[in-house]
């Protein structure tokens, strides 16, 4: 409802006016400048980024510059009065007048600051005189600084102290200060320019070859990889990251497609079973045939549940779902597992230390881990079944061994695939769906753990996993 019709409902009237929802109005706000920057093109970013990183220093440099540049000058010009004030003042000490110097101006003045060379009036007042006879520099002049001064006091062979003042003039000196502070400007923008386009230079130059991956990529048939470039750079680690990509997503498809093939002819045994006894038992209203036909479809009902159940499981393991671990006690439940299998089964015992086997992982992995392997072991054992628990440091070990006719050293690297039976004939005759030992491995495999099978003892199949140790404390 939107805020128009509400504000007209509780006044009674009836609304005329349609605005958009509350919602539709917050999609339209405008983004914020950081989303639009972060949507221009990586040399743009880059270019606009080091011109004003580049303008900004040196506007900072030519600001600097420019407001040094008077007490430089200034600097400048008291070393001259200096130099020139040095032999100025021994010449009045052997009791002779200074001579001429080139920009600077000399007089003798007595202590009051009158003149005595016989030159006309320097306009220095009582107070610059002191500041003169102190050995401190200052400047005269009415609107603006035109003269700097410097002084030294000296004494004539006769012991008279005379005032020995150097003076130079500062005529367009704020003048060409300001000048100077402009040109520095002028400078810091041009830099700043050259620098933009000399930046837009290098990054367009130097993301061309990353275009041309773009291109192959966009080209790449299937099955194919991006050729490696030939400098050990960035790009070649980038190639070779995005071939290794390629490859584990095709390996991933083609696992999806055999698993998807693989479920598809799995469903379809027992779907067509049931299909076919559910047509016999229509087709012969037979009491004693009908009754033998429904446990026929309770069997394979049952078979196509635990089919889908196991799909079910495998598909949230690969979905990357991952309870919270918690120690488990192997011993206990390899026992409880022991008393779960049906009547008829090869018996079974269990050797193991109580309450010093614990696992990292839950109680439901661990009884499916178990169930599976014990029900394996059952339908090929010939007289019995041994569970060992063999806990250690950092890891326990469970161990099921059979007397069975073995897994052959050939089907071993593929016995945990899903689907996979060593003999499809005698496993479907067992009842077995393909999904079992699949399901132990994923299970112990995302736990951090390891499964294999060898040959046991007795010449039969031996079943191993590896948990790491859980305390029970833990």
């Amino acid at each position: 409802m939107t805020i128009e019709r509400v504000r007209s409902r509780q006044a009674g009237e009836p609304a005329r006016t349609e605005a958009l929802p509350i919602q539709a109005r917050s999609r339209l706000r405008m983004p914020s400048p950081a989303a639009l920057w972060s949507r221009r093109p990586m040399w743009l970013r880059i270019t606009v980024s080091v011109a004003a990183v580049t303008l900004a220093a040196l506007l900072g440099l030519a600001v600097v510059a420019g407001r040094g540049l008077g007490p430089l000058r200034m600097e400048s010009a008291d070393n001259e009065l200096a130099q020139a004030l040095a032999p100025a003042t021994a010449a009045v000490s052997a009791g002779r007048l200074p001579g001429p110097v080139d920009g600077v101006t000399l007089r003798v003045l007595d202590i009051a600051g009158s003149p005595v060379d016989g030159g006309p009036a320097t306009g220095l007042g009582p107070l610059e005189v002191r500041t003169l006879k102190a050995g401190q520099p200052l400047n005269t002049g009415a609107d603006q600084p035109r003269v700097r001064w410097l002084g030294s006091v000296v004494f004539t062979p006769e012991g008279t102290p005379r005032l020995v003042v150097a003076g130079t003039g500062l005529i367009g000196l704020n003048a060409s200060v300001r000048m100077a502070s402009h040109w520095l400007l002028w400078a810091a923008s041009i830099g700043a320019v050259l620098a933009a386009v000399a930046t837009w230079m290098v990054v367009r130059l130097a993301l061309r070859p990353v275009g041309r991956m773009r291109r192959s990529v966009r080209a790449l048939p299937s099955g194919s990889r991006l050729p490696l470039p030939d400098a050990d750079d960035e790009l070649r680690a980038l190639a070779s990251d995005f071939n290794a990509l390629l490859a584990r997503q095709e390996e991933a498809a083609q696992r999806l497609r055999r698993f998807t093939g693989d479920a598809a002819h799995e469903l379809r045994s027992p779907v067509a079973s049931i299909r076919v006894q559910a047509e016999v038992a229509v087709a012969n209203p037979d009491p004693e045939l009908a009754q033998e036909t429904l446990a026929d479809i309770l069997a394979e009902s049952e078979r196509l549940s635990a089919l889908l159940d196991g799909l079910l499981a495998l598909a949230r393991s690969d979905a990357g779902e991952l309870p919270p671990a918690e120690p488990v006690e192997l011993v206990t439940e390899a026992r409880a597992a022991v008393h779960r299998l049906p009547p008829g089964a090869p018996p079974a015992r269990v050797s193991g230390p109580l309450g010093r086997a614990w696992a990292h992982a839950t109680q439901a992995e661990v009884e499916l881990v178990l169930n599976n392997l014990l029900r394996n072991a059952c339908r090929y054992a010939r007289s019995q079944i041994v569970v060992s628990v063999l806990p250690g440091r950092s890891t326990v070990r469970v161990v099921v061994d059979d007397d069975g006719p073995g897994v052959p050293p050939e089907h071993r690297g593929r016995v945990f695939d899903r689907f996979y039976r060593v003999s499809d004939d005698r496993a479907r005759s067992s009842g077995g769906t393909g999904l079992g030992l699949a399901m132990v491995a994923e299970t112990v495999r995302r736990r951090g753990g390891r499964v294999s099978v060898g040959e046991s003892p007795e010449g039969g199949a031996r079943f191993q996993v590896i948990w790491r140790v859980a305390g029970p404390g833990a």
